[in-house]
């Protein structure tokens, strides 16, 4: 009995050693360079172990001191595209299993962050990066497609992700970080800048909005009819595992690493990734008006409103557009998701450059 302890306990040590040198010791050293290869990343452990350290030490809502100057960023050289990660994307977002097999279909718009995913945690977790990583919340983001993103599909490519300026908003600071796909041949495919809110806990919330606000960001002018274009899809959203697994950790919030203890004592409502909200509101979009609608060159702006819960119904609504604020530009697609008693959750638009 006494042997089978003792093996039981090397056993246990051997692995412990292993599993330190492996995903704590080799990840440390990787980040040394900003700059990886797509086969030798850090493990998601190391990265979490760094983020719940960033959580615990720094205060969201402040800027904090970094011990350099230099700038948070990471590319990512050599990456290939993982078509099971594909198909698993584009059945959770809406566009079905097997939607890769599909001809005259480009890749959807919002994959590529997807790909971004552990390069993203990176630079939230760098030690020059000045905001908490905890409490991170998205309120806009903005992307491009300069080419058709299945070029990505051609060779190997590059992923970039990279801290661009940090703002002062209302008892809170904003940061934009942008990501970027460049093609085998180094031409930029694709491209989305998000814009992070990190809020001061001793302040009180200020991301609500009256109904009436959300009518008229949505119209442009107080008071305006809807368009007569209008067409609306409803949607069921899903109490999904998979719509976990896949969207928790490119939502850069803290529900992903948090949701589990809450539905352990009995929280049933789960908050809906925003990446989700937009990505099927593009399915939807496409679905009815056709492929061309998303077709590269192709802009997409949005902003997220409220939180959406799920599981429940929510209401798709799009129609085109002439006009872009207050200058005549070429048709565009206008868009928003609502959730009951009147909830916007994402307001969008697409537009060609």
């Amino acid at each position: 009995m006494g042997c089978t302890q003792s093996y039981i306990v090397a056993s246990l040590c051997v692995c412990s050693v292993y599993l330190g040198y492996v995903h704590i010791y080799c990840s440390y050293k990787l980040l040394k360079t900003n700059v990886l290869s797509g086969d030798n990343l850090p493990s998601f452990l190391y990265l979490y172990i760094k983020f719940w350290t960033r959580a615990l030490t720094r205060r969201s809502g402040c800027l904090c001191a970094t011990p350099t100057t230099r700038e948070a960023v990471y590319t990512v050289l050599k990456c290939r595209l993982e078509t099971p990660l594909l198909r698993r994307f584009c059945s959770v977002a809406g566009y079905g299993w097997d939607y890769p097999d599909t001809e005259f279909r480009d890749i959807p718009l919002c994959f590529p962050e997807q790909l971004c995913d552990r390069l993203l945690l990176m630079v939230l977790t760098d030690e020059n990066f000045r905001l908490s990583p905890a409490g991170l919340v998205r309120v806009r983001q903005s992307l491009k497609a300069r080419e058709p993103i299945d070029e990505l599909k051609k060779g190997p490519f590059t992923l970039q992700v990279r801290v661009l300026e940090y703002k002062h908003v209302d008892a809170a600071v904003e940061v934009e970080v942008f990501l970027s796909a460049t093609s085998h041949t180094g031409r930029p495919v694709w491209e989305s800048t998000l814009t992070l809110l990190s809020k001061n806990k001793l302040h009180k919330e200020r991301r609500c909005f009256l109904k009436s606000e959300n009518k008229n960001h949505l119209s442009g002018q107080p008071d305006e009819p809807l368009p007569e274009n209008m067409k609306q899809v409803e949607l069921r959203v899903p109490r999904s595992p998979s719509l976990q697994c896949v969207w928790s950790s490119t939502d850069c919030s803290t529900y992903g690493l948090l949701s589990l203890p809450k539905r352990l004592f009995g929280h049933r409502s789960q908050i809906s990734p925003s990446l989700w909200m937009l990505s099927v509101c593009l399915a939807e979009i496409e679905k009815h008006k056709g492929v061309g609608v998303i077709a590269a060159p192709i802009n997409v702006t949005a902003q997220f409103k409220e939180p959406l819960l799920v599981p429940g119904k929510v209401m798709i609504s799009f129609w085109e557009t002439d006009k872009i604020g207050d200058q005549s530009s070429s048709q565009g697609v206008s868009f928003h998701m609502e959730q009951h008693e009147s909830r916007i959750s994402v307001v969008g638009l697409i537009s060609r450059p």
